[in-house]
């Protein structure tokens, strides 16, 4: 990779410190990226961990839609004393579609287009597998914007490995930098064992550590298998993508749905030195690859395209 790396030095504090991401997953692979049951209830506003619900306020959150039983600010839904869960939500494209394949999102020729020199690690049905835990990606809204939401995830993507070609961060210099001592759990893959890696590079021991725990993995004593297991690499991004504001103030599924434009993904995926005109070379190459890809799914790219 050749962007700056420092926008992943800073820690956040959401209920834990994160700047990477990983997704939990399960479930049969796809022929196409999936969208839900024709049965699904339509999908509510997409929960914002920035915003103040009150008593019966309705959000959707993972492909499904809840409400809250009283006052409530950055407590995720699925918590029984805080959330009811109102079930699955999402539309499909065609009532006889199996539960969770309804219509084309992105199909893998597409897919195949979109990244012509792709390293062969980063397949389709990983990226299809890894969807299948989060289905309110690419699965909120309209058609139109679930199409813009994959194409703004994935030519983020685009940018964050060169075109699916790195799989691990490129500046060598900055591996010894992603070792937080002061952590109690330390460094024990080594201080120089918690570089980027994968679709949204995912780095910092506190970050692995993180990610480790709410995936079941101890990503924290064996943080390769970011680099060598498709199936964990796809989801760290999902889960970045899906959960976490970065240096923004939401997530890229909640500007992308919520309809803010692909410009505030970038805010919260590296917003820190890219946007407020610091890197607008870097912001470009964002913006050129969601064009593109939004003319391969046959979508207009939707305003506010910058940061």
């Amino acid at each position: 990779m050749t962007r700056d790396r420092e926008a992943r030095r800073v820690p956040l504090r959401l209920g834990a410190r994160l700047t990477g991401a990983l997704l939990l997953a399960a479930g049969t692979l796809p022929a196409v990226l999936p969208m839900a049951s024709a049965s699904a209830a339509d999908c509510a506003a997409a929960w914002s961990s920035s915003a103040v619900y009150t008593g019966g306020a309705a959000v959707s959150y993972n492909g499904r839609n809840w409400t809250a039983k009283w006052w409530t600010q950055n407590e995720t839904p699925g918590r029984a004393d805080v959330w009811a869960d109102k079930g699955t939500c999402g539309g499909s494209s065609d009532p006889g579609d199996p539960p969770g394949q309804g219509g084309s999102v992105v199909s893998e020729s597409q897919f195949d287009q979109m990244f012509p020199s792709r390293n062969s690690f980063y397949s389709y049905s990983g990226l299809t597998a890894a969807m299948a835990a989060f289905p309110a990606f690419a699965n909120t809204g309209s058609d139109t914007v679930k199409k813009q939401e994959a194409a703004a995830f994935l030519a983020n993507v685009d940018h964050e490995t060169g075109g699916l070609v790195y799989i691990v961060e490129q500046n060598t210099g900055n591996y010894p930098h992603y070792c937080d001592a002061s952590q109690p759990y330390g460094c024990p893959a080594g201080q120089a064992a918690y570089y980027g890696r994968g679709p949204i590079q995912l780095s910092w021991n506190f970050n692995y550590k993180a990610a480790g725990d709410a995936l079941g993995i101890d990503l924290l004593n064996n943080p390769w298998l970011v680099e060598r297991d498709a199936s964990v690499s796809w989801r760290t991004g999902l889960w970045y993508w899906m959960t976490q504001n970065g240096p923004g103030t939401m997530t890229g599924h909640s500007a992308m749905v919520n309809g803010r434009g692909f410009g505030e993904t970038i805010r919260s995926i590296n917003g820190a030195l890219e946007c407020d005109g610091r890197n607008p070379a870097q912001v470009q190459s964002r913006v050129n690859a969601y064009q593109r890809f939004t003319q391969i799914l046959g979508v207009p790219p939707g305003n506010n395209l910058t940061c």
